[in-house]
């Protein structure tokens, strides 16, 4: 069974996430998405459990699997370990990333030894359209920027009010604090 590893912050998960997923199943039996506790390089402003409930809603269809395995590490966790625990359960291991993660590739720790464990999978963004195994999604949108406007066009239907009540409330909360 040819599995996809597909890991992030999901600060918030969005039809982007949804669409690459959607096309990674064109290449692997199943995807499982996986939301980290706290990334590595950047920090997150949504708790980790309410990214996890809304990734669980949107990526509700058949082949994909959201799994809670870094959330549960309750600690920044690295690629290479996750992979190595999932290695344990499938062979053939692939993992996604977006185009924009392949300048910094080279930080992440025992990138070698990740070479060697999995296939990349890249997803086109901001018009990077790397060479080999490529998913290609150009979406002109990133969770950063759906926090910042508060637009819910790219947010999956099923939790976009969710998700723009809830950062609504948090800058909100951030502007009255200042005060």
């Amino acid at each position: 069974m040819k599995v996809a590893l597909f890991g992030g912050s999901f600060d918030p998960v969005h039809e982007g996430h949804v669409k690459i997923v959607q096309k990674a199943l064109q290449i692997v039996d199943k995807v499982i998405v996986i939301p980290n506790y706290q990334n590595p390089f950047k920090s997150t402003s949504t708790p980790p459990h309410l990214r996890l409930k809304w990734l669980r809603k949107a990526m509700d269809f058949e082949g994909v699997e959201v799994s809670d395995y870094e959330i549960k590490q309750n600690k920044p966790c690295y690629t290479i370990d996750t992979v190595r625990y999932f290695k344990q359960m499938y062979d053939e291991l692939y993992f996604i990333i977006g185009a924009d993660n392949l300048a910094t590739l080279h930080k992440w720790r025992d990138i070698d030894k990740l070479k060697e464990l999995v296939t990349f999978i890249v997803a086109s963004r901001d018009g990077i359209v790397p060479s080999g195994l490529c998913i290609h999604i150009d979406i002109p949108i990133s969770s950063s920027e759906i926090r910042q406007t508060l637009q819910s066009k790219f947010l999956p239907h099923n939790i976009a009010k969710e998700v723009i009540s809830y950062y609504r409330m948090h800058r909100d909360m951030d502007k009255s604090a200042i005060l």
